[in-house]
This record gives structure tokens, sequence and C-alpha cells, in this order.
């Protein structure tokens, strides 16, 4: 992944890094920071954080923006939700995210593994907030139910790019489908936080951002996150444009004047970039 040279890199301490990569390979854990090439990556391992991908490390879906590779799913793992509470544990996290690969193969679409996993986080780490970033699970109302019912604090799905690019790039994908487990979230609990993030720089107009956002914000979504995108690879759907600063901080403006509880946007933000502080944000809002 090249960066533009207006798009830089955080500062990482590079001892943290190794021990939290070094953590995650004993622990055999897969993460989305480097199975789909996250320039955050660096900073996130050296801050002693990291968000976990289940359910394998291939994906049945083949979205043209994503590097994690489209192949056979793997067996489910059912030691997961132990290793990754203990990976949790040594890396004496408060706040975690937890994501995965698409497994449409699955009649339960995944969720039951989310479910052990987030069980298994609260057996051994008490007072670890817990996130999920979940795929669009087929539109399973009964999936969406019962993981609302673990009371994960935020609940995040990514709509990723506007309706007009969804066919070319989301092909498996459906928008309205998106839009409404977002919807759906806040019916199953009203307490779950609910959160979406999009990616700009596909080939986007300004207008279809600003119709996105609306969309998301009539969705109840509480947190959003504005991202450059940045193609993995030239085999990857190209970059079109390449934001400004002063573009993302006028999206996260209109964003915020649209009613989003917390926005944040930036090149290099990604849907779990910071989102501990995303959280606790929003945490202290509605207490005030």
């Amino acid at each position: 992944m090249n960066l533009p040279k207006n798009i830089k890199i955080n500062n990482f301490d590079r001892y943290k890094y190794l021990e939290t990569l070094k953590l995650i390979k004993k622990y055999s854990l897969n993460t989305v920071c480097l199975e789909a090439n996250c320039p955050n990556r660096y900073y996130c391992f050296s801050s002693g954080t990291a968000t976990f991908m289940i359910l394998g490390k291939f994906c049945t879906r083949s979205c043209r923006y994503c590097n994690i590779e489209n192949k056979k799913p793997q067996k489910i793992d059912c030691d997961e939700p132990k290793r990754i509470s203990l990976a949790i544990e040594k890396l004496n996290l408060n706040y975690v995210v937890i994501t995965s690969v698409t497994r449409d193969d699955l009649d339960d679409k995944g969720v039951g593994h989310f479910i052990a996993v987030i069980k298994a986080i609260r057996e051994r780490n008490k007072n670890c907030k817990i996130e999920v970033l979940i795929p669009d699970f087929k539109d399973n109302e009964c999936a969406l139910k019962k993981l609302s019912k673990v009371f994960p604090e935020v609940i995040n799905h990514n709509i990723e790019t506007v309706e007009e690019l969804f066919g070319d790039l989301r092909p498996q994908g459906d928008y309205n489908l998106s839009l409404s487990l977002l919807k759906n979230i806040k019916k199953e609990n009203s307490k779950i936080i609910v959160k979406s993030g999009l990616m700009v720089g596909l080939g986007e107009t300004k207008e279809q951002i600003i119709k996105t956002l609306k969309d998301l914000s009539r969705s109840d979504v509480d947190i959003l996150t504005i991202g450059q995108y940045l193609a993995p690879s030239d085999n990857h759907a190209p970059v079109i444009k390449y934001y400004s600063d002063k573009e993302f901080l006028d999206l996260k403006n209109i964003a915020k004047d649209i009613g989003f509880s917390e926005v944040v946007s930036g090149a290099l933000v990604r849907s779990s970039y910071q989102a501990k502080e995303a959280y606790e944000k929003l945490a202290i809002n509605k207490n005030n």
C-alpha cells in the first residue's frame, strides 16, 4: 500500500508494537490490522491494542477495496474465544473491537461465534467494553436479536461506500439491507451505541456523500467514521481522489450538522481507529 506524501503514519513505539505482534502470534489470532493491511497497525499495536478478526481469515465475499482473501472458509475454531480473552488479559485492555470475515456459508452467519467470544471476554475481563464490527448477516433478524441480547456496548456495521458504487465495489452486499440492519439495532436494544463507517476517494461525489450521511443518520447511527480509501494493491479498486485535511474537516462539520453524536474524520481514519476514544466522548456527552 503506497501512501501519498500528504498522509503520514503516526510515530509508534517499536518495542510495544513487536510485543503486541508476538502476543497475537502466540495465541494464533487473526487481526483485521494485518489481514486488511491497515496503515494504522503500527500506531495501534504500539498502543497495546488490536482489532481481533474471528471466524477465520478467508471471506465468502469479494469486495473490490478489501485486502482480505476470498477463499473457501475455514472450519470454526471453537478454542478461539478463550485465546482472545487471554490475549486481552495479557494486553490489559479495557476496550476491544471484535470483527469477522463474512461467513455466508454458515446457517447463523457466524453470530453464534460472536456471542461465544463476547461471553469469553467478559468471564476473564469483566471491566472490558466490547465493540463488534459485524457483517450484514444477510438480513438475518434472528442473528441480530441474539447478538443484541448479550449487549456489546457498540455494534458497528460499515456502509463503506455510497449507494451508487455498491454494485461495483460490494457486489454481494446491499446498501438498503445495511441501512436496515443499522436501524434495527436500536429496535432490539436501545441502549446499544450504533456505529458505521464510510470510505471516500472511490469516485463518489460530495452530493452522494451527503445523501449517504443523511441515510445513516435516519438509521439511528450514533458514531460515524470517515476515512480515505487506500488501494491495498494494483489489483484492487483504484483511488480516484485523495481528500485534503480541509475536506475531511468539512465532511466532519457536515456530519455533525446532520446530527451524528460523534464523528471521526481524517485521511487515516478507519472504523476501529481510536474506537475507545470515540466511545468515551459519546458516553461523557450523554452523561452531561
